[in-house]
């Protein structure tokens, strides 16, 4: 169980980290406007929102890099950042399902949910 849970957070790590490149960097162009539905006017006056937005993206994946790496000699610094961290990408991803667009909840809040059960029941 240990191993699931190291993998299922590191790859919601990986797709946080991928959100943070879509929005901070990719925000423009013809594909990552079509991921997320806007126009060309649309995706330059929200640019900076949507750099804000991808800068957590980066902070919710760099939590969860830190807590699979600190363990700590017991797991005991790893595992309650990890849960925070979870706790947080699924509130994101419920928030942002009900405020923007309800697909967020498949991609972003089970995933979460999953990594954070997963770390649970592994603890």
């Amino acid at each position: 169980m240990d191993i699931a849970a190291a993998i299922m957070v590191g790859l919601v790590a990986v797709l946080h980290v991928y959100i943070l490149v879509l929005e901070m960097f990719l925000w423009r162009t013809p594909r990552v406007r079509a991921i997320f539905g806007t126009t060309a006017e649309v995706a330059e006056s929200s640019a900076p929102l949507a750099a804000n937005q991808g800068l957590y993206n980066g902070f919710l994946a760099a939590g969860l890099v830190f807590g699979l790496v600190e363990g700590g000699p017991d797991g005991t610094v790893g595992f309650p950042v990890t849960v925070f961290f979870t706790a947080c990408v699924v509130v994101a991803g419920v928030y942002g399902a009900v405020t923007a667009n309800p697909r967020i909840l498949i991609v972003q809040a089970l995933p979460g949910a999953v990594a954070l059960g997963l770390t649970l029941l592994a603890h």
